[in-house]
């Protein structure tokens, strides 16, 4: 569970913010997918939505070796 008060262990950002939300969809109204949450002016600071779910970047636990690993195993040669 991801509390109001978490932040990231290497910048300090807060982490429960609507930007890290699976609802956040700078497409539709309110930059949220849900319809029932109330508007949230600054989407990178913490709030207390009670909507909030962790978004695909948060349940992976390094996405950014994710991304390097991904990479490597697309551009890595074939031995033949």
């Amino acid at each position: 569970m991801i509390s109001r008060r978490d932040e990231c262990s290497k910048c300090g950002a807060d982490v429960r913010v609507c930007k890290n939300c699976r609802f956040y969809d700078p497409k539709v109204y309110n930059e949220c997918r849900e319809p029932s949450a109330e508007v949230v002016r600054e989407k990178e600071r913490s709030n207390l939505c009670d909507f909030f779910q962790p978004g695909r970047d948060l349940q992976d636990k390094n996405p950014r070796e994710n991304l390097f690993a991904a990479a490597e195993a697309l551009f890595k040669k074939k031995d033949s």
